[in-house]
């Protein structure tokens, strides 16, 4: 008898939503029979209906996955530029601060709906078989069957499977019905801060009403307000805000409350939002929270990937980035091994600790978002990273860089990004400007802390 997971090369996904489609796509088109089972209907034919809209930020890992897809065209006609963060200050003075070096180094505003219907498109150009209204409620790992559950009709469905790959999210039922048999080790920690969703139409004259090739941000400390553009004109702007204290989604409750909390903090904002009061109301307070797993499979019959293994904040913009990367690598894996078990254990091996490392830098952007992009020593560090940058570009890459416009491993990028922060605040501490820094001293430092990096292919 063949070894579990090694009879066919047939593979079943739960999930359809971003990396389902993706993954779905990257497999079929190297062979793989596919089926994708999606608990929600078919957003192509009923619209699209989320769970979040946060704007998503594609950045050069996605997009390298989606040019592995051969989808990349289609969703950068639909994408807007941006170049860096807009920050505006309390006093309603406003400053850009880039990304990148220049405009090679930007990350794209994309729609979530659009990009979904897009994967799921090119999912069926390559042969991936969709099954929509179908919600995973049952798997039996021995008998290697899942039943499934069409919540409009209460039909349900038998599938058997050789192995099931979980792309269903955050709220992951594969996760639910693998823990049932075996311990994953799960631990979800809330952040205390909750989002909630407002929009900026377009100008009277139908263009953008703010600059339209950048991330805005409003920060406030224990708190803020961005705002991503779309190419409707339109801005998603997301207030990030505690649960609970003052001011807090208990304190601001009401449309009322949140204009009143606007004209306070906000104020630059409020004539953007029209519909301020009516949105605050009718959208609902988002939760925030990270997802830690010690073990992503089970032998050869089960895997997790994206948030469904490793939901994160979405404060480096890099949890869909992230999600992709995880399919591109598993589809490797799955081409270099026949034995689905050893292919899913050296996912999980690979990724696992680089998941790690961006949940934890996520966590540290949303402080330096709401509360350090406006200070001077932030923006001080920024002046000498960016000059080090220059000076020594195969060693000193700023960490966003590194995360953002390269493919480096996230845990790389995270440890080569604590020693440079270490030696930007060695550097900087006590000064109030760049003159009088030693720069033959700074110089060898870098050479002495900091590696070459190595060239990517």
């Amino acid at each position: 008898m063949a070894p579990l997971g090694t009879m066919t090369r047939h593979l079943t996904l739960i999930g359809a939503g971003l990396a389902g489609g993706l993954l779905a796509t990257l497999l079929a088109q190297r062979g793989w029979s596919v089926d994708v089972f999606e608990r929600r209907g078919d957003p192509r034919v009923k619209g699209f209906i989320g769970g979040r809209s946060i704007n998503l930020a594609l950045a050069e890992r996605g997009l390298h996955a989606l040019r592995a897809a051969g989808a990349d065209s289609a969703v950068l006609d639909k994408a807007v530029m941006m170049r860096g963060r807009m920050v505006h200050s309390t006093d309603g003075g406003q400053q850009l601060l880039r990304y990148g070096k220049d405009d090679s180094e930007v990350i794209w505003s994309v729609s979530r709906a659009e990009l979904n219907m897009t994967l799921l498109d090119a999912a069926e150009r390559a042969g991936a078989r969709l099954h929509f209204d179908r919600r995973l409620d049952t798997v039996d790992f021995d008998a290697l069957r899942a039943t499934f559950v069409d919540d409009t009709t209460t039909q349900r469905t038998e599938h058997s499977f050789t192995a099931l790959l979980g792309a269903d999210g955050a709220g992951s039922a594969l996760r639910t019905a693998m823990q049932q048999r075996e311990n994953l080790g799960e631990r979800i920690e809330s952040l205390g801060h909750g989002y909630k969703e407002l929009e900026i139409p377009p100008a009277p004259d139908g263009g953008f009403r703010i600059e339209a090739n950048a991330l805005h941000i409003w920060p406030r400390g224990h708190y803020m307000c961005i705002a991503l553009p779309n190419d409707e004109r339109t801005f998603t702007v997301t207030l990030f805000l505690p649960l609970s204290g003052d001011p807090s989604f208990e304190t601001v409750r009401t449309g009322a409350d949140a204009r009143a909390f606007f004209e306070r903090d906000f104020s630059d904002a409020v004539p953007l939002i029209p519909d301020l009061e009516a949105d605050f109301e009718h959208n609902p307070v988002g939760q925030l929270s990270t997802l830690y797993l010690d073990r992503w499979h089970i032998d050869g019959r089960a895997v997790l990937l994206g948030d469904a293994a490793h939901a994160m904040v979405p404060f480096h913009g890099q949890g869909m980035n992230c999600a992709f990367e995880d399919c591109v690598a598993l589809a490797d894996h799955l081409e270099r091994t026949p034995d689905l078990a050893q292919a899913f254990a050296a996912f999980e091996a690979e990724r696992l600790p680089n998941a790690r490392a961006i949940q934890a830098m996520a966590l540290e952007n949303y402080l330096e978002m709401r509360a350090r992009v406006d200070e001077q020593d932030f923006l001080l560090q920024r002046d000498l990273e960016r000059e080090l940058a220059q000076r020594h570009p195969t060693r000193f890459v700023p960490r966003y860089g590194m995360v953002t416009f390269r493919r480096l491993p996230y845990a790389v990028a995270f440890e080569r990004g604590r020693l440079q922060r270490e030696l930007l605040i060695e550097a900087t501490k006590g000064r109030a400007s760049l003159d009088g820094i030693d720069r033959a001293w700074l110089d060898a430092e870098v050479e002495r802390r900091l590696p070459p990096l190595p060239v990517e292919g």
